[in-house]
């Protein structure tokens, strides 16, 4: 499944690697991601890497759990415990015992369910709606999120002690416009396999789509990426895509600001560029006290960015 995570880039490579470690291992890991970045289909190489790959993989959207039947989903019910419940029924924690359990957007769980999840995450029980005794699970627990769960904290919206007991790996994947340089080996990737399962004949880009392509900041991610390039491979089989036949949003790209109306203006004498980023990394880490991650924030790029970066020159 791996293999299904495409790209080049420094920092992309960075997060593939610790994945990789990481799969082998009993650990809970909270993936973090934006929209569209491929946070379930890294929870997917997790599980297919682990020592529980022949065991259940249940997903699990919190988002679209109904609040008054959330507790019941996960940790089952018995029988005349509430109006409805006609019948015991295992929740989905239980039905993954053994395996996996991805808790997708766990920053939409109900904050009184967020404690019984916290307890289970702490003593692997479980208790089910109606019951009095507990039962014993065992279960990896893989979460995601798209949301800056310290704002949530800080709202009194989720819980800093199942923050912490959820954040033991942390894997954040960079958005794709951390990672511009992977758009041209996605393009070329998703091309493949649409002609292949549509059956259409290849479509080719020329340097000026490329140019827009490269340049579009892709606020959808790679799953935005993947549907323009279905979207193309279908319409323009066999021809070669070309600046106008993209989608106006990405035509439509204003070039980058010139220096007049930027807040940096490049001196007359020219500039060091890798010194004054090294000056930049510099200053947010002082700023914040050496916190990596909101050093990262205050540059604009992902942790695994900077700490690359970091690497790269000597920073410690």
């Amino acid at each position: 499944m791996f293999e299904k995570l495409i790209g080049q880039s420094p920092n992309f490579e960075s997060l593939l690697r610790s994945a990789r470690m990481v799969a082998a291992t009993d650990v809970t890991v909270l993936i973090i991601g934006e929209t569209g970045t491929g946070k379930e289909v890294l929870a997917t190489a997790l599980q297919q890497h682990s020592p529980r790959v022949d065991r259940p993989f249940v997903t699990i959207n919190c988002a679209a759990l109904p609040e008054a039947l959330a507790e019941s989903e996960l940790f089952g019910h018995k029988k005349g415990s509430f109006t409805g419940a006609t019948g015991n029924q295992l929740g989905r924690l239980q039905a993954a015992n053994g395996g996996t359990v991805f808790l997708d957007e766990v920053d939409s769980l109900p904050i009184s369910l967020q404690a019984k999840l916290l307890r289970f995450l702490e003593t692997g029980e479980i208790q089910p709606v109606g019951e009095t005794s507990t039962q014993h699970v065992d279960v990896r627990i893989i979460a995601a999120t798209n949301a800056n769960l310290q704002d949530r904290i800080s709202r009194g919206e989720f819980r800093r002690d199942l923050y912490y007991r959820l954040n033991v790996v942390p894997l954040e994947i960079p958005p794709l416009r951390e990672r511009i340089g992977d758009v041209q080996v996605l393009l070329q990737h998703f091309i493949i396999q649409f002609t292949r399962d549509h059956g259409l004949p290849k479509v080719n880009v020329s340097k000026q789509a490329l140019s827009k392509l490269m340049a579009y900041p892709w606020p959808g991610n790679v799953r935005e990426l993947r549907n323009v390039c279905e979207r193309l491979c279908i319409l323009l089989a066999g021809r070669t895509i070309d600046e106008n036949s993209l989608p106006p949003e990405i035509v439509s790209r204003m070039p980058p600001a010139s220096s007049a109306s930027s807040e940096i203006e490049l001196p007359e004498r020219g500039i060091n560029l890798e010194q004054v980023e090294i000056d930049l990394i510099r200053q947010a880490l002082q700023r914040t006290n050496g916190n990596r991650s909101r050093s990262a924030k205050l540059l604009g790029i992902s942790r695994d960015t900077l700490l690359y970066r970091m690497q790269k020159y000597g920073i410690s």
